[in-house]
């Protein structure tokens, strides 16, 4: 943790604690962050945990974990353009000419 400093700290330390709460199925409110952080020897500013706990309540964290990574947007298909096609109309597939096989012996 020594290259992290100051606000960046708080802020991950504070995050993690709410990750482990959400992990651990426990509540995640200002008061159990705060025991998080004291038992690992993190002291934040007093205002992260509170800010945690708001944007993370009432199913937050669910919406957070689930909306990252979301699918991708469909893939529009695009008409390769035909010479002699009407506008509007799909050009026609080719046939490919049946070709019998023959056993060389069958007489």
């Amino acid at each position: 943790m020594s290259a992290i400093y100051g606000a960046n700290k708080d802020e991950f330390v504070t995050s993690l604690a709410a990750i482990a709460l959400y992990d651990g199925d426990a509540e995640i409110t200002a008061d159990n962050i705060n025991t998080l952080l004291a038992a690992s020897n993190n002291v934040v500013a007093p205002y992260w945990p509170g800010m945690f706990a708001n944007i993370l309540k009432d199913g937050g964290a669910e919406k957070l974990v689930f909306s990252v990574g979301g699918p991708a947007p469909a893939p529009v298909a695009v008409a390769a353009a035909g010479g002699d096609a009407p506008a509007g109309e799909a050009p026609k597939k080719e046939e490919k000419a049946k070709v019998e096989e023959v056993d060389a012996l069958d007489g």
